[in-house]
């Protein structure tokens, strides 16, 4: 699963192929979740509320990339970073 972002321990992946709706996942240490793209709702998992928050906040910025990659993934072309929060 390619990783496209990084940032304060939080690392966002996207799977090939993987079901709809658009989503992200997100690894925090031994939590997981997987953040749909345009609701940014938590659809599976959990994330402490400070992690979700840098989360959605970092998402919100950057949901037009995040929407990219999804369809570069369903196409399976090579995913693009995205920039970090800071």
């Amino acid at each position: 699963m390619p990783e496209i972002s990084r940032f304060f321990g939080i690392v966002v992946l996207m799977y090939y192929n993987d079901h709809a709706p658009p989503h992200f996942h997100v690894r925090y240490g031994e939590q997981r979740a997987l953040l749909g793209i345009e609701s940014l709702a938590v659809l599976r998992g959990r994330l402490t509320p400070k992690a979700l928050g840098l989360v959605v906040e970092w998402a919100s910025k950057h949901q037009d990339e995040l929407i990219a990659d999804w369809e570069r993934a369903r196409r399976q072309e090579p995913l693009r970073p995205i920039v970090p929060l800071e």
